[in-house]
């Protein structure tokens, strides 16, 4: 099954007070969720070969729980990373989440409603109009080319470890706390 299929057999209020359940606190955002799967109900399948995989995640940092949204290739022979197979999707265009299936475990885990608005939510992580999502794209390419540019010097001025990091915030908090 993939996402176009459940897109298209479920209808919006149905999929709105899953939204409202889900994610109480974008109650304010439903009419832009409400255009987005009206789109999506009448745009056509891109290709691609990701899959949807949707999950409950324990968070160690804080010990809470909370669904993810990622994606995986379909087909092995196009993963790219040698240490994950987990894909972020948020930047993919529309099209080609309609022809995403939808990985068995999340189909079993979670309905097509659950399923319709986690992916919603991630889908329009970057904005309600997918040239906003591009250019928000675009913009986080730029930083990276700029970054790629830099020499091993300007690397190593403009960049810390996450020991210097946590080190100058725990520095910055003991100062705020004198002031």
């Amino acid at each position: 099954m993939n996402f176009s299929e459940i897109i298209k057999s479920n209808s919006w209020l149905s999929v709105q007070l899953t939204m409202e359940r889900l994610f109480p606190d974008q109650k304010e955002l439903l009419e832009d969720y409400e255009k987005v799967f009206n789109e999506l109900k009448v745009m056509k399948l891109g290709q691609g070969n990701i899959t949807i995989d949707i999950h409950w995640v324990n968070d160690d940092y804080d010990q809470t729980k909370y669904v993810d949204v990622t994606g995986y290739y379909t087909n092995p022979a196009d993963r790219t990373d040698k240490f994950t197979n987990s894909l972020a999707i948020e930047f993919v265009l529309w099209e080609e989440w309609l022809s995403m299936p939808i990985d068995s475990n999340s189909l079993a885990e979670f309905n097509e409603l659950e399923i319709i608005a986690y992916c919603l939510n991630e889908m329009t992580y970057a904005g309600f109009e997918q040239q906003d999502i591009q250019a928000e794209m675009n913009c986080l390419k730029g930083i990276k080319d700029e970054y790629d540019g830099l020499t091993p010097e300007e690397k190593a001025k403009r960049t810390y470890t996450l020991n210097e990091m946590m080190g100058k915030m725990k520095k910055d908090e003991n100062k705020n706390r004198l002031n």
